[in-house]
């Protein structure tokens, strides 16, 4: 997809604002992806590294936050680990959104709808999307 933004690092890094990291949606995800607490002014508390920036997320939340704040753009989502699937789910539910990926994600035991564009064709289910995202990915 020659409109997908891949480097999502640099375009989170240059674009992010503050007041996407303290919204509720984005603390949950970074609590639960990153296992990191947002603090006053968009500080986060790391287990692993302390305080940090919000530009020192992981790249899977960063991607995530991406997604949610800028649905207009397409972003790599293959930034994201399984552990993000449920929250393109989730983010896909409030709002139509278009990712891009270069590996099978895989989105779990339950159903969903999800297109994949390369071929129009929507699927409900991991049984349903891997057969047509094998020949892709």
């Amino acid at each position: 997809m020659p409109e997908a933004i891949y480097n999502t690092a640099v375009y989170f890094k240059n674009a992010y604002e503050d007041a996407w990291i303290i919204d509720p949606v984005a603390k949950e995800m970074i609590y639960e992806v990153d296992k990191s607490t947002v603090l006053e002014g968009a500080v986060i508390d790391s287990p692993i590294m302390g305080k940090i920036a919000p530009t020192a997320l992981s790249g899977g939340v960063k991607t995530l936050i991406l997604i949610k704040n800028v649905p207009s753009k397409v972003f790599n989502a293959s930034t994201c680990g399984d552990n993000c699937a449920k929250w393109i789910l989730k983010l896909a539910e409030k709002e139509d959104i278009t990712i891009n990926l270069r590996h099978l994600m895989d989105f779990g035991e339950g159903t969903f709808d999800i297109r994949i564009m390369n071929t129009n064709q929507v699927v409900h289910s991991m049984k349903e999307l891997v057969p047509i995202a094998g020949l892709y990915v």
